[in-house]
């Protein structure tokens, strides 16, 4: 229904622009409407809207910069539905944490995941603070970030090795990290409200939209198989459990309670659309450690995570201009 909405808006938003036309440009063969008349839109985040996995299309950039935004991520989705309406800068990176966003540069690490997987064109050359894409002439500001500075990577690497050693018994990753977990909300907190102040004063008239996580974990852990690479490994269901109910989902309520405090910013909540479509469901939108037959995913979306992400974020977008 949200992408049936968004395709109605778009030709309605491409046929207003295409004023004197007898059919809207996207249907005519024409040219693009011209730059002067796109709304500019700046894409930032983490890998989670760079896209990163080949499950998630394929790396575009030439030469490669190590962030890996991928063709079928959900900025590059949305650049090719909207691209009459939209002149999109897409500066996402995988890896990035908030800071990262806000006013620290980045070294990319591209694919560079030793002992599992060696990049031949690691190391890769610093790329500035993301929100340095962002001006006075922005008009939206598309952001999906945080996790990094949770260190939910780590916690994904930390958490297996201990369900392996308990045999897949009893909550071992909860019990060793559950004390640093409100610390590192409040981090996560602090350095969003800090980030979307930054960006509204870089850009004061645009409209900041902060999109959520997707579900990642469902609600009932019984069908996540120990052991199996494509889905959490040798994470254990009760630790699975914990990390749902006391990490992902405050995650999510920390970026929306964050986003409520400015009147410039919106949240794009993805985690209700996505809940059937957990990294342990058969219509899996978010992929396991392990993609088959051998590729490194990392519990990272797949092309079809990115598209459900794409029909929110668009008619948001669609929403912020009209």
């Amino acid at each position: 229904m949200a992408r049936f909405r968004t395709r109605l808006a778009l030709l309605g938003s491409a046929a207003a622009l295409a004023v004197g036309a007898l059919v809207p440009v996207q249907f005519a063969g024409a040219q693009p409407v011209a730059a002067a008349d796109e709304h500019q839109w700046v894409a930032l985040g983490d890998s989670y809207t760079a896209g990163v996995i080949r499950a998630a299309g394929n790396t575009f950039e030439v030469p490669r910069d190590g962030c890996e935004r991928t063709d079928r991520s959900y900025p590059q989705v949305i650049d090719r539905d909207l691209g009459g309406l939209f002149e999109l800068t897409n500066v996402s990176c995988g890896a990035a944490t908030i800071e990262n966003v806000t006013d620290t540069s980045q070294h990319p690490i591209g694919r560079h995941m030793p002992p599992i997987s060696e990049d031949p064109d690691y190391p890769f050359p610093a790329v500035p603070p993301q929100s340095e894409a962002v001006g006075t002439d922005t008009d939206v500001i598309t952001v999906g970030v945080g996790g990094n500075t949770l260190g939910f990577a780590g916690i994904l690497m930390k958490c297996p090795e201990l369900g392996g050693e308990s045999g897949g018994v009893g909550t071992p990753c909860k019990d060793a990290l559950a004390a640093g977990i409100p610390a590192r909300l409040k981090k996560v907190r602090q350095e969003y409200d800090r980030m979307l102040s930054v960006l509204h004063e870089r850009a004061p008239h645009a409209k900041i939209l902060a999109v959520g996580y997707p579900t990642i974990i469902p609600r009932d852990t019984s069908g996540c198989r120990f052991g199996d690479l494509t889905q959490f490994g040798t994470i254990t269901q009760g630790d699975l459990d914990w990390l749902r109910h006391d990490v992902l989902e405050p995650l999510n309520k920390a970026i929306a309670n964050s986003t409520g405090t400015q009147e410039a910013a919106g949240f794009v909540d993805l985690y209700a659309s996505s809940r059937n479509h957990s990294v342990c469901d058969d219509a899996k939108w978010v992929e396991g450690f392990v993609t088959l037959p051998d590729q490194l995913s990392f519990v990272h979306p797949n092309a079809l995570g990115h598209r459900n992400t794409a029909d929110h974020v668009e008619e948001a977008m669609l929403n912020a201009i009209s």
